[in-house]
């Protein structure tokens, strides 16, 4: 039961559509919504500003596909937050916190209550036809890797340690370790570099790195930065800082392997393992969550489990790519107002959908589920594989069936694959299709068997 069943009477805002978070993902898709007509959209931030990560995010690379041209951080954001601040029907309230969601059924239709709290307002509620949920994502933490050792100052994550320098003015530190390889953490290896500190290695358990070929090259191979791959800090040193970490290589079951420990004398280490997408608004909601992404199972138009309540950007999957994200909200945000004004946006037709598989080597997809009938003509897929591959193709089959296949010169784990299904590819795959990926050699033995 949801508090709003018998919560005192709450100060009401009313909204056609309320998004939550003002990030990139936030900002696209209340555009994008008031552009297919919604009326009102209300953007909640908790933040001081809107803008999201992007507002510390000073190094350029933003853009080249939504823009074509190369932008900073704060300069992709500016473009949307200026776009967003000149539409009378858009209004922002930041230093807002969300409390909790809940889409409740009427005889009017689906209406969304989203309760919040500000120094401004004290604690209100919104009501509104449609929800998008724009939360983002937040980085893993020591606590979630279990790293041995003492508890020392120096222990940053990067996105923290990117905060301090290029929002605070404040050096995390002058000798680094960098444990994961991560995009932030690769761009934060070239960020203290350049504000003077040495970064003694970029260490990384997996036999790959987790983030993009391009800040791989630009970040640590520009600057001699080393990167170990299958490699952990197995101990972290130090009483009041860190004075030393201890580095190994770990084996194929990612287990330190004795004899190989090697010692850095260093006073900061900054972890980039992962990002979490932040769903505990979207449980709370009662959203379906996908166990592989940890964010919200969504269908073709990025509405969730919940009728009226769509998703959009690192809340549902971690992006390594704004500009997708801006894509995938901009859909999202279209979807919204579709809804609202009663067209197919998901939940008004009842059209069986077609799941969306991730079949051998495949990590996930989102979509998840497609309703065909809704499609115009293409279907855009996200996903990512679990493993590096040269020389490789995707299959899209149904059944035993290959109905479509692509060549890839290259697959990483660290960079997100995207796919335009044509519509007519679903026609007749009610029992779902599965999106397969493997290497050439692989596939032309398997056919070779036959």
């Amino acid at each position: 039961m949801s508090r709003y069943d018998n919560t005192p009477s709450l100060p009401t805002l009313h909204a056609d559509l309320a998004v939550v978070g003002g990030g990139p993902a936030g900002l696209a898709a209340a555009l994008a919504a008031r552009r297919a007509g919604a009326g009102r959209v209300l953007i909640l931030e908790r933040d001081a500003a809107a803008g999201g990560i992007l507002n510390q995010c000073i190094h350029n690379g933003f853009g080249l596909h939504y823009f074509r041209e190369e932008l900073t951080g704060p300069e992709y954001a500016g473009r949307f937050l200026r776009m967003a601040e000149a539409d009378e029907g858009i209004e922002i309230k930041t230093d807002t916190m969300v409390l909790e969601i809940a889409a409740l059924p009427t005889e009017a239709g689906t209406r969304v209550m989203v309760q919040a709290v500000n120094p401004a307002d004290g604690c209100f509620q919104v009501e509104a036809g449609a929800a998008v949920l724009a939360m983002g994502c937040r980085e893993r933490t020591r606590g979630a890797i279990a790293i041995p050792g003492t508890r020392p100052a120096g222990v940053y994550t990067a996105g923290c340690a990117q905060r301090y320098i290029n929002i605070e003015g404040v050096m995390p530190g002058r000798r680094a370790v960098i444990l994961g390889s991560g995009d932030i953490g690769l761009i934060m290896a070239r960020r203290l570099t350049l504000e003077g500190a040495e970064v003694l290695a970029c260490v990384e358990l997996m036999p790959y790195s987790g983030g993009l070929q391009r800040n791989i090259t630009q970040c640590l191979e520009d600057f001699g930065i080393p990167l170990y791959l299958s490699h952990t800090i197995v101990d972290i040193r130090g009483r009041e800082r860190v004075e030393q970490v201890v580095i190994a290589a770990v084996d194929e079951h990612r287990r330190p392997v004795p004899g190989t420990e090697r010692v850095l004398d260093c006073d900061t280490v900054l972890l980039s393992v992962g990002l979490i997408p932040e769903n505990e608004l979207s449980r709370g909601a009662g959203v379906a969550i996908d166990p592989r992404t940890n964010g919200p199972l969504v269908d073709e138009s990025m509405q969730t489990s919940l009728p009226g309540v769509f998703a959009c950007g690192n809340v549902v999957h971690v992006h390594d790519l704004v500009d997708f994200v801006t894509m995938e909200s901009g859909r999202a945000g279209r979807a919204a107002a579709r809804f609202l004004a009663g067209g197919p946006a998901g939940g008004q037709t009842e059209e069986a959908a077609v799941p969306l598989e991730a079949g051998g080597n495949v990590a996930y997809t989102v979509p998840q589920r497609v309703h065909p009938g809704r499609l115009d003509k293409t279907c855009e897929v996200f996903f990512r594989v679990n493993r590096v591959m040269e020389d490789a193709e995707i299959v899209v089959s149904a059944g035993d069936t290959a109905l479509l296949k692509k060549a890839r010169p290259h697959m990483a784990p660290g960079e997100m694959e995207r796919l335009l299904l044509p519509a007519s590819l679903f026609a007749g795959a009610a029992g779902g299709l599965r999106i397969t990926a493997r290497p050439k050699e692989a596939a032309a033995g398997k056919e070779g068997a036959r």
